[in-house]
């Protein structure tokens, strides 16, 4: 923060509490005597008595006038002023995890040296795993981990970055960013719905096939380069297999269209600094044990 902002901050806050302190001793006395004497304002047929205010109404605010000044001492609060205790949220966060690592560590530590695919047949484990995936990644995976629009499907197998425990572990890490570029100005409006009726017909859709056909020559052109040639995907580029019939951002003509026409930009942030190794390590196992089980039930 900049001296002047600064200053202008220390400055009000300083005349709002003179102003408050002022307000309410300058009030503590009544100007009239008498049990029946009033103020002089009426509202409605009821007459204000002058009266002071309360004694213990009155210490309440002299208290809190004196705890807000203790506050704005210790804490900051008044402009680049750090207060006594040289308290950040940063500070606290941090101390916090590090009480929290001290008290719970050896419990996520118990499971370190095991493999991923093990723990995925822990219960206890997998409850553990649970917690932390409904904590930070339910938000956009949703709560059954079965995606929605723009977040994938972490349980029927198909996995855009591969689903091996390492890849899934890399992904939570370093987290992911899937881009594809707008072809809308080169392909035009007619190549846009050419190439979308092709990329529909390799996953058996019903399509015109004159236009499927006109697409195929400008799909080996745009799309090849990362969905491959028969369009089954790439989990180097993180593009998806256009052949499964499993669409992210929707699979109805008008989405695709659109989705080739104006591109699309997915990102995934990274955990590394938000969980520990060993609970990236219990996360890794509860969401490669999703897709597993899935797969083994059908």
């Amino acid at each position: 923060m900049s001296s002047f902002w600064s200053l202008w901050i220390i400055v009000l806050t300083t005349i709002m509490l003179i102003g408050i302190v002022w307000i309410l001793f300058s009030n503590r006395k009544t100007k009239n005597t008498g049990p029946d004497a009033t103020t002089g304002h009426i509202y409605d047929g009821i007459e204000e008595y002058d009266n002071p205010l309360p004694a213990w109404w009155f210490y309440l605010f002299v208290i809190s006038i004196v705890y807000g000044i203790g506050y704005l001492i210790a804490y900051p609060g008044m402009g680049n002023f750090k207060g006594v205790l040289n308290w950040t949220q940063v500070n606290q966060w941090e101390k916090q995890i590090e009480q929290a690592e001290q008290k719970y560590g050896a419990i996520f530590a118990q499971y370190r040296d095991m493999p991923v695919a093990q723990l995925a047949q822990d219960a206890k484990a997998l409850k553990m795993g649970q917690r932390m995936f409904a904590n930070n990644c339910a938000q956009c995976h949703g709560g059954d981990a079965r995606g929605s629009y723009g977040f994938p499907n972490l349980t029927d197998g198909e996995w855009l970055f591969g689903g091996t425990p390492e890849q899934i572990k890399t992904s939570i890490v370093q987290g992911r960013s899937g881009l594809m570029p707008a072809w809308g100005t080169p392909l035009g409006d007619a190549g846009v719905i050419n190439v979308s009726n092709y990329v529909l017909s390799l996953s058996g859709r019903d399509v015109d096939s004159a236009s499927a056909e006109a697409g195929k020559e400008k799909f080996a052109m745009f799309c090849a380069g990362c969905h491959g040639a028969e369009g089954t995907g790439n989990i180097a580029f993180g593009a998806p297999d256009l052949t499964n019939n499993i669409w992210l951002y929707g699979g109805s003509p008008g989405l695709v269209q659109r989705t080739v026409r104006s591109g699309r930009n997915g990102q995934m942030p990274s955990h590394k600094n938000i969980l520990s190794e060993d609970k990236i390590h219990l996360l890794t196992a509860y969401i490669y044990s999703l897709s597993e089980t899935t797969q083994a039930q059908e």
